[in-house]
Order: structure tokens, then C-alpha cells, then sequence
């Protein structure tokens, strides 16, 4: 199986670096721009849905785990910061953490069940697991059925921010956004990040090492949950609703492809198969062509011309090697 590292090349390391962070520093300064140029709605939708690719990618793309059902974690956590904002009157913080919360202890369970099974065994389990909670939900009270939970409330973060103006939400959001990545970043970069790429790559040699990789992958789940749930909570606010469609199957399918399409393995290649996604549905949404069928042909041809992703391939290039990134198999 191949894989993509960011790894520094110690002769290139100083330069390497400075570039990387000239990419950071303009890709931050675009994302503080971008709603004087774009419409903000859009933007939030973008950056929710990068966040939840970029969470699968932790399960997938670190630990060798496929899941199909995080739709569970997105649309959980959507629920329960919807109906505590308006049912309970949390303000959005508040909201937000309890979705999140949610969204780890239905990981925790959920992982507990999956992590006993191995390859497509573990998928199908997430996926039957996953379609249980979309019945629950259809079923349940507090989801309001097939209408969802609608007019929720953005409130004031914190008392005083006033959420109802878009640029504030967005720049919420994009605090949220960071903040997220920023966890990931550190998450894959800890000695508990290593070790499950050890276990990705030989759990057996990990077992034999003495690690307990039940523990890590669980551990690994659950953390994949509440980023989900984060970016699942922080959409509900955006568009003030949850429903049946984020807990879909469809939804699970949908952040595979993202993360496939950016490219497995890598911190930011989500980000850029979110961003392929989301532009696609949102611009193409009033097209006669089904969006669906585009979205598929899109996919065709990454597999077949960037196997390894938009940004694997792109590490994988010339220009990548000199800028310090390795493609490694």
C-alpha cells in the first residue's frame, strides 16, 4: 500500500521550511480575505466540510482504518448542538461542545464494536453501525423526523459576539477551522501519532513491540469522532438546521471521496478534495448536468491521472521533492 509522508529532508530542511511557511502564511492570509470576495456562506460550508475530510483522514490516512460510517460523528454532533441551542437555549459554545462530546462517546461505542474486525470486516461494521443511528434518528422525537431540527439559533459567542452577522460566523468558523487542523498537526506529530503509523504499516511488528493496539486504534476513533463532530456542529450553526442527510450513508461516501481525491496520507490533501467537492455542488447546483454524475467523472480521472491525489501527487513531483516532501511506498 502506498503512502504519502511529509517528511523534511535534513539537506533542504532550513529552506524547505521557510517556503512551507510562506505557503502558510499566504494560504492564512487568503482565508482571512476570502469573504470580502466570496459569499461567506459558501466559504463556512468549505471550511466545515475540509475539517471533517481532514478528521476521516486521521482514521484512514494514519491509521489504516476505513471507515463508512463518520456520517454518524457529523451529523450526531449537528443534532445535539441543534436541538441544545434551540430546545435548551445553550449559547454556541456551549452547543458546540456538547455536539462534540456527542460525537466522542458515540465514537467510543462505535469503536469499541469496530476495532474488533479488520479491513472491509471493520468497514462493514462501521457502515451497519452507522445506518442503526440514521434509523434512530429518523425515529427519535428530538430530530423532528424527516423535517429535522430547522430555525436554530446562532446566538452570541460568548455573550457579547453577535454570530447573526456573517462575517463574524465566518470568522468563527475559521477559528474553529484552525483550531482543528492545529490538533490534527499535533495529534500526528506526537509519539501516540507515530505509533499508529507503526500499527498502519505492520500491526503485527506493533503487537510484538508490546504496544496494545486495540487501545491506540480506539483512541485513534474516538479522536477521528469529536473532530467530525466538531465540523458537524459548527455546520448545524452555519446553516441553522440538521438533518437526515448529514447522517446519511451518502454523507460517509462523500468525505471518502473528498480524502481521496486530495489525497490520503497527507495533512492538507483533504482540504483541497473538500474544497474540489464543494465547488462542484455549489456551482453546479442550478446545472442541468446532474452534479452527482460530474462529481463521479471528476473522481475517474484523479484515479486515473493523480493516483496518488491532487497534493500526493504534488509531493510526488519535482517541484514537491525540492520544496521537502517525500512520496515514500
Amino acid at each position: 500500500m502506498t503512502e504519502i509522508t511529509e517528511t523534511i529532508r535534513p539537506e533542504k530542511s532550513r529552506t524547505a521550511l521557510s517556503v512551507q511557511a510562506a505557503f502558510l502564511v499566504i494560504g492564512l492570509l487568503l482565508l482571512v480575505l476570502a469573504p470580502f470576495f466570496f459569499y461567506p456562506i459558501f466559504l463556512m460550508k468549505l471550511l466545515c466540510f475540509a475539517l471533517f475530510a481532514c478528521a476521516f483522514n486521521l482514521l484512514l490516512g494514519y491509521t489504516g482504518l476505513l471507515s463508512f460510517g463518520h456520517s454518524t460523528f457529523f451529523g450526531g454532533a449537528a443534532y445535539f448542538t441543534a436541538y441544545t441551542v434551540k430546545s435548551w437555549g445553550f449559547p454556541p459554545e456551549l452547543g458546540i461542545l456538547t455536539g462534540v462530546a456527542g460525537a466522542a462517546l458515540l465514537g467510543l461505542v462505535m469503536g469499541y464494536l469496530a476495532i474488533r474486525r479488520q479491513g472491509i470486516y471493520f468497514a462493514m461494521v462501521t457502515l451497519a453501525l452507522s445506518q442503526m443511528f440514521f434509523f434512530f434518528c429518523l425515529q427519535a422525537k428530538f430530530t423532528e423526523g424527516e423535517d429535522g431540527i430547522q430555525s436554530v439559533p446562532r446566538g452570541h459567542l460568548f455573550g457579547f459576539i453577535d454570530l447573526n452577522d456573517s462575517t463574524n460566523m465566518y470568522f468563527f468558523v475559521l477559528a474553529v477551522f484552525l483550531i482543528g487542523m492545529l490538533l490534527i498537526w499535533r495529534f500526528i506529530n506526537s509519539p501516540f501519532g507515530m505509533i499508529l503509523k507503526s500499527i498502519r504499516e505492520n500491526e503485527q511488528r506493533a503487537i510484538s513491540l508490546g504496544y496494545s493496539v486495540a487501545r491506540y486504534k480506539l483512541g485513534a476513533f474516538v479522536m477521528s469522532a469529536a473532530l467530525a463532530g466538531l465540523a458537524g456542529a459548527v455546520k448545524s450553526l452555519v446553516f441553522q438546521f440538521a438533518t437526515l442527510t448529514d447522517v446519511a450513508w451518502q454523507m460517509s461516501g462523500e468525505v471518502i471521496l473528498m480524502t481521496l481525491l486530495g489525497g490520503i496520507g497527507t495533512l492538507i490533501g483533504p482540504i483541497f478534495g473538500a474544497g474540489l467537492v464543494v465547488t462542484l455542488q455549489n456551482y453546479l447546483a442550478t446545472s442541468e448536468f446532474p452534479v452527482t454524475i460530474i462529481t463521479g467523472i471528476v473522481f475517474m480521472v484523479c484515479v486515473l491521472i493523480f493516483r496518488r491525489g491532487i497534493v500526493g501527487e504534488f509531493y510526488a513531483s519535482r517541484i514537491g521533492r525540492m520544496l521537502g516532501f517525500v512520496y515514500r511506498r
